[in-house]
C-alpha cells in the first residue's frame, strides 16, 4: 500500500509543479472547488479533494498526475492476486474473450486472478435483497464510485445515510481473494499481495484511504493504462494463454456491464432505479436528493466518470467506444453466475457484504472554531460577494467570486486579486493623481504668490527720474 503523502486524508492526485503554468482549466471544473492558483502555480486543497480525476483530464499541460502502484512492485510478494475491474475487458478489440484477458494476466506476472465481475454478480444479488425490504431512506445510492462517496462527505455530509452500505464489487471481490488465500491455516498475509486493476484514481486513494471498512485487504492499485501494451502483447499470440481459460471463473455479462453507466442497474433489476455519470451530473442529481425531490426513486447508481467506469483517465480506450463494447459482453451472457459453495456460503452472510463502520463526514475549512466570529465572517464574506463582479471568471485564482470572497475572509486573498476589482482601484488612483499634480503644497504656493506681486509691483510702478545737476 502507498504511504499517505499528508497528515489527513491520502490523495493520488498530485501536482507537478514544473509542468504548471497556471492556467485556469483545473479550478473551473473541480467539483469541489479544491483547487486554487496562486504565485502562477496551481495547489490542491487537500481536505476538500475527492480524487476524481477531473483535473488530471482537463489540465493541458499534464500538470495533474495520479500516484498509483506499478507492476514492478509484484517482486515484493511470493504470490500475487489481480482483481481486474469489468472495464479491463473494453479496452480491447470486439470479440475479445473475458477468459483470455484473464489468462493473460496470469501469464505477464500475477499467480492467481479473481474476476471483479463476478463479485459484482454477488452484490448485484444483495443489493436487490436490499431494495425488496421497506425502506425509512429513499432513494439509496450506490456505494461502488469511491469519488462519489467521498463527493458526499464533503459537499453533501446530510446525504450520508442515504448511502448503501455494502461492499463494492472491488471489495467483495478481495473478500474472496482473502477467503482463498489469507484465511487458510499456515497462509502469511506479508507475502500475498492482492491488486486491483484501476480505471480511475478515486479507487487508488479508496484502497489506501478506506470508507466503511476497518482494513483494506487489498495491497495496492495498478492502472489499466499500465497492464494494457502487456496484455494486447500476450494477446496477439493467445497459444500460450488458451491453455489456462477453461480453469478460470468469470463473471456474467450482467457483472461485466458494471463497468458502463446503467449496468449496475440492469444487474441489479428492478424499474424504480436512475443511473447517473459525470460528477458534475451526480452533483445535481444529488442536489435533487437534498431537496426531497427523488423520493420517489429507490436507488441510484451513481459514477463520477462520464460513461462509468470505463471513462476513468486510467484507461486507454476512448470511453464510448469501451461502452459499446461492454453492452455487447453483457449482452452475450446477461445470466446470473452460476452457485457454487462461496458463493452460497457469501449469500447466506449478512455481514460478508456489509461495512464494518459507518462512513463520516468530511469535514471542510472552517470559517471559525467561534461560532460567532464565524457569522461575523460568513457576513463579511457575504458583502464581499456583493462587491465583486459576479463574473466567476477564475483569473484571481479562485473559481468564482464566492471562492475568493471566502478566501479574502480566511486571510488566504485579497478583494484586489479580483483584475476587475484592481482595475477599478488603479483608475480611483490615476484620477487621484492627476489631481494632485494640480496641485501645489502650500509653501510652495506662498512663495509664488509674493514673487508675482512683487514683479507686478515693478511692471507698474513709476521711479522718479533723477534731476539733472546744477
Amino acid at each position: 500500500m502507498l504511504d499517505a503523502v499528508d497528515k489527513g486524508y491520502f490523495h493520488s492526485v498530485h501536482l507537478l509543479e514544473d509542468k504548471c503554468k497556471g492556467c485556469v482549466n483545473c479550478i473551473k471544473r473541480c467539483p469541489t472547488e479544491a483547487i486554487r492558483v496562486r504565485d502562477g502555480k496551481a495547489h490542491i486543497i487537500e481536505v476538500r479533494c475527492i480524487d476524481c480525476g477531473e483535473c488530471v483530464r482537463n489540465c493541458p499541460n499534464k500538470a495533474k498526475t495520479v500516484l498509483a502502484d506499478s507492476m514492478t512492485r509484484l517482486k515484493d510478494y511470493k504470490i500475487n492476486v489481480a482483481l481486474p475491474a469489468p472495464a479491463v475487458y473494453g479496452q480491447f478489440r470486439e470479440g475479445t474473450d473475458p477468459r483470455k484477458v484473464l489468462a493473460a494476466l496470469l501469464s505477464i506476472g500475477f499467480d492467481h486472478v479473481i474476476d471483479v465481475a463476478f463479485a459484482a454478480d454477488m452484490v448485484a444479488r444483495k443489493v436487490r435483497e436490499v431494495l425488496e425490504r421497506p425502506m425509512e431512506v429513499r432513494p439509496l445510492i450506490s456505494s461502488a464510485c469511491p469519488a462519489v462517496i467521498r463527493l458526499i462527505q464533503v459537499r453533501f455530509p446530510n446525504l450520508i445515510e442515504h448511502i448503501i452500505p455494502m461492499l463494492s464489487p472491488m471489495r467483495a471481490a478481495a473478500n474472496i481473494a482473502k477467503h482463498e488465500f489469507l484465511d487458510k491455516p499456515g497462509a502469511q498475509a506479508d507475502q500475498v499481495g492482492i491488486w486491483f486493476i484501476t480505471p480511475c484514481p478515486g479507487k487508488v486513494s479508496a484502497i489506501n484511504d478506506p470508507e466503511g471498512i476497518e482494513e483494506s485487504t487489498i495491497t495496492g492499485a495498478i492502472p489499466i493504462a499500465e497492464v494494457y501494451p502487456l496484455i494486447r502483447e500476450k494477446l496477439r499470440d493467445d497459444t500460450a494463454i488458451s491453455a489456462m481459460v477453461d480453469k478460470l471463473k468469470v463473471g456474467s455479462g450482467l457483472g461485466v456491464g458494471w463497468a458502463r453507466s446503467g449496468g449496475e442497474n440492469q444487474a441489479i433489476g428492478g424499474s424504480r432505479q436512475i443511473a447517473v455519470d459525470g460528477i458534475h451530473n451526480v452533483i445535481q442529481i444529488l442536489e435533487e436528493v437534498e431537496r426531497g425531490k427523488l423520493s420517489d426513486i429507490d436507488y441510484i447508481e451513481a459514477q463520477a466518470c462520464v460513461g462509468g467506469c470505463v471513462g476513468g483517465v486510467l484507461t486507454v480506450e476512448n470511453s464510448f467506444i469501451t461502452r459499446r463494447r461492454i453492452r455487447l459482453l453483457a449482452s452475450e451472457n446477461a445470466d446470473d453466475v452460476q452457485h457454487d459453495d462461496l458463493i452460497s456460503s457469501a449469500l447466506e452472510c449478512e455481514d460478508w457484504f456489509r461495512h464494518d463502520k459507518p462512513i463520516e463526514p468530511r469535514p471542510t475549512l472552517k470559517l471559525d472554531d467561534d461560532m460567532a466570529v464565524a457569522i461575523r465572517k460568513m457576513e463579511q464574506m457575504e458583502r464581499i460577494v456583493e462587491d465583486l463582479p459576479g463574473l466567476d471568471c477564475g483569473s484571481c485564482g479562485a473559481p468564482n467570486c464566492q471562492a475568493l470572497a471566502e478566501d479574502v475572509v480566511r486571510g488566504l486573498a485579497t478583494e484586489m486579486d479580483c483584475m476587475f476589482k484592481l482595475r477599478e482601484r488603479v483608475t480611483e488612483l490615476a484620477g487621484e493623481m492627476m489631481l494632485l499634480a494640480e496641485k501645489v503644497p502650500p509653501a510652495m504656493g506662498h512663495v509664488e504668490k509674493k514673487a508675482e506681486e512683487k514683479h507686478a509691483v515693478g511692471e507698474h510702478s513709476t521711479k522718479p527720474e533723477p534731476e539733472p545737476d546744477k
